[in-house]
């Protein structure tokens, strides 16, 4: 995995990069921009923001690249998102997630290179990505502004459904990865459980079977009325056996033993990488119990040391990671945290943003996406 660092002085911009780009084989890059905050309007630092993605697209390592996906965290997504206008390159993101560096935008964009890759590609704006017999389908910024969240989480998982339909897919058989998103997460998290649950029961998915990657975490859609925002992230033209589902039972257990129903992480084999998917990740031990409780440093280090594990589990180690979201609670712990992840994983795109985990007594949480190279035979080359 290669990183690089660039301040953008005049723009007041930082681009954080990975990349993994074996010569002759697909280009996978994650970018995190950042703004300073700066005394000015948020269209000024929109606008920034716009510059700094112009340079990363036209640094030599991208000349081939394609975004796939962009994810907008904001400060204020009600009132910026009308601001922003709409953007085809590919599906898009917008959640109110405050980066806790003080400026009103982060930006997180997942690119490709020696792929066909197809944006805005259906009634929902998925982007299209295929190569080598995959079809990758990323779909983004999924809200509906009746209901509950029960009945938002319903509605949206049926439409998705019913997408996934469209492509002779299934939610059973091809969704790798969810992202639920949740207005007032401490009230309103327990109806999109339920309602998850119960979608997904009638899906076949089970205990006994298997669930899917997922963060459920708190956000608020642009859309004052949506209370619930899903992505989603499938794959097909894969065999069973290339999927493998992370538990790290020694350090986590299974998440139905405490009622929600998704998996702590999934290794996806290929001929020439594997990739592995972090669920979002707590400071939670093998009976599913909230460790350290009011001690943000101690959780920051369980939630490491789980995170380690689900990666050890799949072959892999933090060196893989292509990316880290850190969700905090308290945007007060936001430096000691900071100063605990830049000391230990300095060379990952990170961003910070205020945003409750789904249990209050949980300080922080995070994701990550990892690659290495692998040499798999029985399977065909990413």
């Amino acid at each position: 995995m290669q990183f690089k660092k660039k301040y953008l002085e005049e723009l007041g911009a930082t681009i954080e990069l990975t990349a993994f780009a074996p010569e002759g084989k697909t280009g996978e890059f994650h970018a995190m921009l950042h703004v300073e905050p700066r005394n000015e309007s948020f269209p000024q630092q929109f606008r920034r923001i716009c510059q700094a993605e112009t340079y990363l697209m036209g640094m030599e390592d991208m000349k081939h690249a394609k975004p796939v996906f962009k994810r907008y965290f904001l400060s204020d997504a009600t009132n910026q998102r009308p601001l922003m206008g709409q953007d085809d390159a590919c599906t898009v993101s917008y959640i109110q997630q405050p980066p806790m560096d003080g400026s009103k935008m982060a930006l997180w964009i997942y690119l490709q290179s020696g792929t066909e890759i197809i944006p805005t590609a259906d009634k929902l704006r998925s982007t299209i990505v295929r190569h080598n017999g995959y079809q990758h389908i990323w779909t983004m910024n999924m809200t509906t502004s009746d209901g509950s969240s029960y009945g938002q989480t319903e509605s949206l998982l049926v439409e998705y459904e019913k997408l996934l339909e469209d492509y002779n897919l299934t939610l059973e058989d091809n969704c790798i990865r969810t992202w639920f998103f949740v207005r007032d997460v401490d009230t309103q998290y327990k109806g999109l459980v339920v309602a998850r649950w119960e979608n997904f029961t009638l899906h076949g998915l089970t205990p006994e079977t298997h669930y899917i990657a997922s963060t459920g975490i708190g956000g608020n859609p642009a859309d004052p009325k949506a209370i619930i925002q899903l992505g989603c992230y499938a794959l097909s033209g894969f065999k069973p056996e290339q999927q493998h589902y992370l538990y790290a039972a020694t350090h986590l257990n299974r998440t139905s033993e405490y009622g929600v129903t998704f998996e702590r992480g999934t290794l996806l084999q290929y001929g020439d990488r594997n990739h592995a998917i972090i669920s979002g990740t707590a400071s939670i031990n093998m009976k599913g119990e909230v460790e350290h409780v009011g001690d943000v440093e101690k959780q920051t280090q369980r939630m490491w040391k789980n995170v380690e594990k689900l990666l050890e589990e799949g072959g892999m180690t933090m060196d893989d990671a292509a990316q880290i979201i850190v969700y905090l609670r308290d945007g007060s712990d936001y430096e000691t945290v900071r100063s605990m992840f830049q000391e230990k994983y300095p060379n990952i795109p990170t961003v910070f943003t205020l945003a409750p985990v789904c249990r209050p007594a949980w300080l922080i949480e995070m994701e990550c996406i990892a690659i290495r190279p692998a040499v798999n035979d029985s399977f065909n080359d990413f």
